[in-house]
């Protein structure tokens, strides 16, 4: 038996909770991994949770799917580890993710054990294959979605239509409003509209900012797909349940840390503020040598992080 047979063979006999119909899971994530290949998304055998894939998840589950089954992500993610072509690993700390079955009933845990999924070495030469692509697409379309099959494309313009309407929300929403929408979310157990969101705010930040640190001024243009500044929620998203522009800036890892555990703080004219509540040794890298200077702050003055965020800060974590 050839490899695309062997696994056509595997997807017809995927191990599938029918008690209710036939799950749809599996195949649906399957399907849209496939789609990842063709459009350049995935170009390994490194399955992440990234926000492509969760947004094209949702996408493809809309447009296949007609019985009352719960379109999440997190059941075939975990469960396609009972297919052979299928591997969890996990995040450092984590061990054993076949013992943690209730990963599964929260996506925020399952994102926050699994690093990634890994296929096999074969199953991805076949999926970056274009041809065998198509062949095991249209095998698991047959085989599950006869009566839907017509509807699914590899075409990425709705997922960059709900990019965009996220974007909008995080550019120019009152963040008022958009903190209602998250409690709204948290209480309907959408989880995952909840990470799109939180994922292309970190996505956002770096971006007006320049992919430059607003304090120090670091910039790293990589030749490898990697970010060494990071979205930093001023007043804490746990708090304010604020991803908008306004909540954010832009800082390197080490400022990062050093914000957030009040070791800085910026002051009303955007200036510096440092603790007197630490010590450091003679270093290159002295936290101490920004105080007083004033930070670097986007083009549009729209998209200003907000001084009450900041006043927010310096009264509840700045160890002032």
């Amino acid at each position: 038996m050839d490899s695309l047979q062997k696994y056509l063979m595997l997807f017809k006999k995927l191990r599938i909770d029918r008690s209710h119909g036939v799950a749809p899971h599996k195949p649906v994530l399957l399907l849209t991994i496939m789609q990842a290949f063709n459009n350049g998304q995935i170009t390994s055998e490194k399955i992440f949770i990234t926000p492509e894939l969760v947004a094209s998840f949702r996408i493809n589950w809309n447009k296949l799917v007609i019985t009352n089954h719960n379109c999440l992500i997190s059941y075939p993610f975990y469960f396609l580890k009972s297919e052979p072509f299928w591997k969890l690993i996990p995040k450092l700390g984590f061990f054993n993710l076949n013992d943690i079955t209730s990963l599964v009933k929260s996506f925020a845990r399952l994102n926050a054990a699994v690093d990634y999924a890994e296929i096999d070495q074969d199953l991805f030469v076949l999926m970056e294959n274009e041809k065998t692509n198509a062949v095991l697409q249209q095998y698991l379309l047959d085989e599950y979605f006869p009566s839907t099959k017509n509807r699914f494309n590899n075409s990425i313009e709705q997922q960059l239509n709900l990019f965009n309407r996220i974007e909008d929300k995080i550019l120019n929403e009152d963040a008022a409003v958009y903190a209602q929408e998250i409690k709204i979310l948290i209480k309907e157990n959408e989880e995952e509209e909840i990470f799109l969101r939180g994922s292309l705010f970190k996505r956002e930040i770096p971006k007006i900012y320049n992919n430059t640190c607003s304090i120090s001024g670091m910039r790293i243009d990589a030749l490898i797909n990697i970010s060494m500044i990071d979205a930093c929620h001023i007043k804490p998203f746990s708090v304010s349940y604020d991803d908008t522009i306004t909540n954010g800036i832009a800082l390197c890892p080490n400022l990062h840390r050093a914000f957030d555990r009040g070791l800085i703080a910026i002051d009303d004219n955007f200036k510096m503020m440092v603790s007197d509540g630490f010590t450091e040794s003679e270093n290159n890298y002295s936290i101490k040598a920004f105080a007083g200077k004033e930070i670097a702050l986007p083009s549009n003055i729209a998209y200003y992080p907000l001084n009450e965020n900041f006043r927010w800060h310096v009264e509840n974590v700045f160890w002032g």
